[in-house]
């Protein structure tokens, strides 16, 4: 009787058309966040996906204005937005970081101007833009995310060990005469794509959860990069399914509840990871050693 329910609760959303499209956004989304941001991840650059995720929004503003498709717009902010945090990083002493930190804010800022602007005359939803709303995408809308997404996974799968030994050793792979600056180019635009990919289901604020937080959960349960990229995409995957079932039965924000799932399965590969679990290896208790003890130095405590 409770497994007929339940199977019942699983069907009846897919008997709309919403639903449906939802479900291949949402399987697109995880498979090539989790695959595109273990790069991310491994090469410590998650506030790289961070500043083209707000950058490619006055790229979505000046498309509506223009009556051009919005993917496009947010692709080539996206870009033109890692193309001047390379400028800014090989032209000047200013750390990556900080450029990064110069870039996000500038475009953040004048995509939140320009899209001010045009609702003095439109009626657009800035929230479905910052936030995702999976549960209104249009079919144009999924053959476009299946495009994107079939583009960024046959790339991976083209160039993943140019890919690999870039992402584990880059001074070797210059060495090794392997055209290090275009694949650096290579993989922002993979980023790109993929947060353009990403928009409708999380938004440009969200998306980065999506991004990393997939990889990284992998990563406290597995070691080598293929097996977390899988591992990853498979939680990628079940997160956005869960979060689209969350929206539709409890009235949630998609894009929220995506990253709450997502998240959820990170603490818990946190506290129980076989490896790495906080509550699992002893040895999570001796690195935290050092800082108790000057905690109870500070505080007068006898070790």
């Amino acid at each position: 009787m409770i497994d007929n329910f339940m199977l019942n609760q699983l069907i009846e959303p897919l008997h709309y058309g919403f639903m449906q499209r939802s479900l291949v956004i949402a399987i697109v989304v995880g498979l090539i966040c989790a695959v595109v941001g273990s790069y991310l991840m491994v090469q410590r650059l998650a506030l790289l996906g961070d500043a083209i995720s707000h950058s490619v929004l006055p790229g979505l503003a000046i498309a509506f204005m223009v009556g051009a498709n919005i993917f496009i717009g947010a692709f080539i902010a996206g870009v033109l937005s890692t193309m001047a945090i390379a400028f800014i990083r090989t032209r000047t002493t200013i750390k990556e970081d900080a450029a990064m930190g110069i870039v996000l804010s500038a475009f953040f800022a004048l995509g939140i101007t320009l899209i001010t602007l045009i609702q003095k005359d439109n009626k657009i939803d800035l929230n479905h833009f910052l936030f995702g709303n999976i549960l209104g995408v249009t079919l144009e809308e999924v053959i476009e995310t299946a495009v994107i997404g079939a583009i960024v996974v046959a790339v991976v799968v083209l160039l993943y060990k140019e890919l690999l030994f870039y992402t584990f050793d880059p001074l070797g792979a210059q060495a090794a005469g392997l055209p290090v600056n275009l694949l650096n180019f290579g993989l922002m635009v993979l980023i790109a794509l993929t947060i353009v990919a990403s928009m409708k289901a999380v938004g440009v604020v969200l998306v980065l959860s999506l991004l990393i937080t997939p990889g990284a959960t992998a990563y406290l349960l597995v070691k080598q990069l293929n097996q977390v990229m899988l591992l990853g995409a498979a939680i990628g995957i079940l997160s956005s399914i869960s979060g689209m079932y969350l929206s539709y039965f409890y009235n949630l924000p998609s894009g929220p509840a995506i990253v709450l799932v997502v998240s959820s399965l990170f603490v818990l590969a946190l506290l129980f990871s076989p490896s790495q679990g906080v509550l699992t290896t002893p040895s999570t208790q001796q690195n935290s050693a050092p800082i108790l003890r000057e905690i109870r130095a500070l505080l007068g405590w006898k070790n």
